[in-house]
């Protein structure tokens, strides 16, 4: 039987932490100067790519970390490093002029994983998929993170809306501001992944 509690526990964990309503102006910044079109598909492809990468995690996470002999903290530090170097070309402006490769890997990386699918993430749903206990768990745990991913994707697809009224002076804003909250996420997730380290040693 359809667990709602474990639903509901799950659903709001992957909220706080891939954050929808943070991950709009961070969408905008990349996004920024492509047609609509593109933009539009690169929603569906950020949301597409962290569903594939949580989803391959959820079914076997704790065995792929352990055959390639990868802590948490590791996975955590390395998606930080990550996070950083786009957070400084947002900062620095050198995203400003985007090529139809740059379409793809910004979808790809950093928007489907790890900002979306970052280690918090990951470390949630093994989690969720080990503890659940008969079908009625599974199917709820993943029926949470197939909703999440389309709150995700409905969030990113609209919130394309508000480059049409801010302009390009208010998307170079946009950008800068989303490079220094990028940076200290990522400053954050590698401060984070140290202590486990750390509490490990």
């Amino acid at each position: 039987m359809f667990d709602v509690a474990v639903f509901g526990s799950l659903f709001l964990t992957l909220f706080v932490i891939m954050d929808p309503p943070g991950i709009t102006p961070i969408f905008l910044a990349l996004t920024s100067g492509r047609p609509a079109k593109v933009q539009r598909r690169m929603a569906g492809q950020a949301a597409a790519v962290a569903f594939g990468v949580i989803a391959v995690f959820g079914i076997g996470g704790q065995q792929i970390l352990d055959y390639l002999h990868v802590s948490v903290p590791a996975l955590m530090i390395a998606g930080g490093l990550l996070l950083l170097l786009i957070a400084l070309d947002l900062l620095t402006g050198k995203n400003d002029e985007p090529t139809q490769t740059k379409d793809v890997n910004v979808a790809l990386v950093p928007l489907g994983m790890p900002l979306l699918a970052g280690p918090g993430a990951i470390v949630s749903v093994i989690l969720a998929v080990q503890h659940a206990r008969g079908v009625g768990d599974q199917v709820a745990v993943w029926t949470a993170i197939a909703a999440m991913h389309g709150v995700l994707w409905v969030t990113m697809r609209y919130s394309l809306l508000i480059i049409r009224v801010i302009k390009e002076g208010g998307v170079v804003l946009v950008t800068r501001l989303s490079g220094m909250m990028l940076s200290a996420i990522a400053v954050q997730q590698i401060i984070n992944g140290v202590i486990q380290v750390a509490h490990t040693a």
